[in-house]
């Protein structure tokens, strides 16, 4: 059965920089967006960002525009989160997830199946 998998997350100071991959547990599962979310206790799950099958087209959250990167390794089955200048407030549990649609969307509901999550904590 296809999974997503999230690896890359940790302890990072302010400032610093993380990268985090999504791997896809099967080769035949590619799907056309996915997407970034994270999450903090008592908060609903937020946008970060997405990108499409080719990568031809990229969304961000404005909280994190010009920290993020968001790319797509298709040969490997990998999207990555380049995450820079990191702040407190980027303190979550990231997860990737597949999108239902070809085209980006922000809404969780979009996106049908998720990966375990990776904890990325930003201290000051």
């Amino acid at each position: 059965q296809s999974q997503l998998v999230e690896s890359g997350g940790g302890l990072v100071q302010t400032g610093g920089s993380l990268r985090l991959s999504c791997a896809t547990s099967a080769r035949t599962f590619s799907p056309d967006t996915v997407g970034w979310f994270r999450q903090t206790p008592g908060k609903e799950r937020e946008f970060v960002a997405a990108i499409t099958r080719n990568g031809g087209r990229t969304r961000y959250a404005d909280s994190v525009k010009g920290r993020f990167t968001i790319s797509r390794d298709n040969a490997d089955d990998t999207v990555y989160l380049q995450m820079n200048s990191l702040k407190t407030e980027d303190t979550a549990v990231y997860y990737c997830a597949a999108g239902r649609y070809i085209y980006i969307t922000i809404t969780p509901t979009s996106y049908y199946k998720w990966g375990q999550g990776t904890q990325v904590t930003v201290s000051s």
